[in-house]
Formats: structure tokens, sequence, C-alpha cells
């Protein structure tokens, strides 16, 4: 039977007693631990009673005791594109789809929203569209009378040049006389934080990222400087040798997809904690689409090696310290919203890190290192009540996240299973 857990209002605050706490930072779970919270905040953690001044009069006992029972931070999905649909496989139906009026994409990824939150995800960075969806998104999570949806965070359109790749999700630097009245301009937008766009993709036919980097180090570091002067941190696209040289020369807050990550890189990544966000789920879904592709054994040959890097690379930055944060890069082709995420994670583990590490990656990790609004992501007191109830232990595996779960968030209680709706994803 699972658990009847009332919602917490301002006045009701809830005692859970569970078998296993994971607070999203710690390396080693809390056992048989305590926690209070009403619907604005959590109050409590420890492996202790809390005090007699947290609780009605007279009450000695938890509400709830769940030995059985794991509970873990609201996830973080730290690369996404809100307004894409990435379970379609169709290249023509993806095209098409990019056609459309903004209002229309916009009317699209809403229903996306409270679907995120059932499966577990309680924020989205967003990682840039040049049509507003993700802008107008962000508006709506920080309004009072917001829909139940994540916590959005938009950098709006991402900043590329002129005639390179991005300008899907992108508009150029060229529009403006100087890169800080670029970065001005985005923040004047609503941007939350600056998408830079350094590199190319990755031609898989070939095996590596063939075109020369669009930006300079000077110019990034421009760029870098005037989102800084704003209060805004910056996240850049990178991959390839030279480009992610320059992208770390230019102290970037985090870089994305990074593949082809050298182990000298990684240690300066780790000395300037810069966060590493690897996005392995697009290029995975590449090798497991392969035949709907049409990729030829070589091609094919190329993806392989390319995961295989990549997942050594994770492992090794995990054991230097870098900081490691789960994003799915969800939009892309076949990364879907959710399940997307959750793949990226089970992902993760076939790598080679820890459930613990990819649970804390995809948490409290994030939480600390992207500097949010609001606070989540973690298990301790002061931070929103927003967080995930399973008798599946995700320590045993990730994937047991896609299992049934209870999802708390705020005054709301949601039951979810692999039943998910996940039409529009």
């Amino acid at each position: 039977m699972n658990p009847v857990i009332p919602p917490a209002t301002g006045q009701r605050r809830i005692w859970l007693r569970v078998g296993t706490l994971l607070d999203g930072v710690s390396t080693t779970p809390l056992r048989n631990a305590h926690v209070v919270y009403d619907k604005n905040q959590i109050l409590f953690v420890s492996e202790s009673s809390p005090p007699a001044d947290l609780l009605p009069a007279g009450q000695r006992q938890p509400d709830y005791d769940l030995p059985d029972y794991t509970l873990l931070p609201g996830l973080i999905e730290a690369h996404a594109h809100l307004f894409l649909e990435g379970g379609e496989l169709d290249p023509e139906k993806r095209t098409a789809y990019l056609r459309q009026t903004p209002d229309r994409l916009l009317s699209l990824a809403h229903p996306r929203l409270e679907k995120l939150i059932r499966f577990g995800i309680v924020a989205v960075r967003d990682a840039g569209d040049k049509v507003g969806v993700g802008l107008a998104l962000s508006r709506l999570s920080a309004n009072a009378a917001r829909p139940l949806m994540p916590y959005v965070d938009s950098p709006g359109a991402a900043i590329q040049h002129r005639g390179r790749y991005g300008g899907f999700m992108a508009e150029p630097l060229e529009d403006f006389c100087s890169p800080r009245e670029c970065v001005e301009a985005r923040v004047k937008a609503g941007a939350g934080r600056i998408k830079l766009i350094p590199t190319g993709i990755i031609d898989f036919k070939k095996g590596a990222v063939t075109a020369q980097p669009q930006m300079t180090t000077e110019e990034l570091r421009e760029l870098v400087a005037a989102a800084n002067s704003f209060g805004k941190q910056t996240f850049a696209h990178a991959s390839g040798d030279t480009g992610i040289d320059r992208t770390i020369d230019a102290a970037v807050d985090s870089i994305e997809h990074g593949f082809f990550m050298r182990d000298d890189q990684l240690a300066r990544m780790r000395d300037r904690r810069i966060a590493w966000v690897p996005t392995i789920a697009p290029v995975q879904k590449q090798f497991d689409h392969a035949d709907v592709i049409g990729w030829s054994p070589a091609t094919i040959s190329n993806l392989s090696r390319i995961l295989d890097h990549h997942a050594a690379s994770l492992v090794k930055a995990h054991a230097l310290g870098v900081p490691v944060i789960a994003g799915s890069d969800a939009g892309s082709f076949g990364v879907p919203h959710g399940l997307g995420f959750l793949y990226e994670l089970d992902l993760m583990q076939r790598a080679g890190l820890a459930p613990l590490a990819v649970i804390n990656s995809a948490t409290g990790t994030a939480s600390n290192r992207l500097a949010f609004r609001e606070k989540f992501g973690q298990i301790q007191p002061g931070f929103l009540s927003r967080f995930i109830l399973t008798r599946h232990s995700p320590l045993q595996t990730v994937a047991n996240l896609r299992k049934h779960k209870l999802v708390i968030f705020d005054d709301a209680i949601l039951h979810c299973d692999e039943t998910a709706d996940v039409a529009g994803l």
C-alpha cells in the first residue's frame, strides 16, 4: 500500500520518518531520517527527532513512519529546449514543427509543464530559443498564480555568429555594435542567464567536430564579462578540442555537451569551478536509432567510439571534482522531455557513476552551482517542499525513478508511475 499523505498547508506541518534520505549533496545517505515541512519550505532534517516547538502540542511520533521509503530532492533538468518536441523521429515533421508560429510553439509547450512534475522534475534550465517560448515560460514560472509547473529559467535567444551553427535557437552577435550591447539586450528581454555558442556540432560521419570554433577567446571573454556585470551566469555549447580550450579560458560558468574533452581540460575546469553538463542522451539516441536515420556501419562505429570516450571523461571529471550537472538536451532528436532526462540519468550510471553521484548531479550540485532564484534541489531547512518519495530505491539503480513515486510539490501531492502521458514531449 502506498501512503496517503495529505497536502501540507501554511498551518499543517507534516512529520515524516523515512528509511533513507538523500539530501542532494552528501556522499552518504541518512538512515531513519526525520523531515518536517509545510507547504512553503522544509523546516527540519535530521536522524534525530524534531524539537517540540516544530510540532503540535503533545505530538511524539511521526505522522508517517516509512522505513521502506527513500526521500530525495525533486530533480533539476539543467539543459532542455522547451520549445521543441524531442520524441518525434521523422526529420520532415521536426522541420515542419519549427515552422509554426511562436504562439503555436508556446501553446504546444504549455502541456509539457505538469507532465514534467509527474516525472519528478521540479526545475528546468531552458537552453534557449529565438521565438520567446522559454522566456514566456520563465515569466509564467515567476508568477504567483502560476499553474502546476516546474521552475523555469531561460536565456532567451542564444548568441552565435551569423551563418554559423545555432540559427534555429540563436540570434547573431553581428546585430549589435559590441558584445556588451548584445548581452544587455538579452538581459532587457528577461534572460535569466546568457547562452553562448562558441562551436559547431559533431560531424558523425567523420567522428569529429570538423568546423573551426565560431568565437574567439577574446569575444568569449567580453561576453562573459558583460554577463557578469549584469549579475548573470553564462553557459556555453562547446565540443571539440580548440573550442573547449577557448571556452575554459573565458571562464564560463558551465560547458554544455563537451564532447572530446581532454583530461587536462577537466583539471582546468575543476580549478576554475566550471561545471560540465555532458548531455549523453542526444548522441546515444543517434546510436539507438541508427537504422531510422540510415547511418552507415562506419558512422555507427564513430558513434560508439565517441560515446565510450565521453563516458570515460565523465568518470574522470567526477573523480577530479569537476561539478558534474545532469541535463539531457531534451527537445533534440529522440530525446523527449521528462523521459529523456530519466534516460540521461540512466546513461550517466551506465557510464560508471554511482547512483548517488548521479542523483546529486541532478539535484544538489545543480542547486549549488547554477544560482537559481529559488531554493530547491536539496533536502535542507529553508529549501522549498519539492521532493520525491519512493519505495523503489534509486540507490540500487537510478532507473527506479521511472517507477511509482509520490512527488510532493508545495501543497500538491502527485502519485506518478510509468503510465505517464508522454504525448507531445
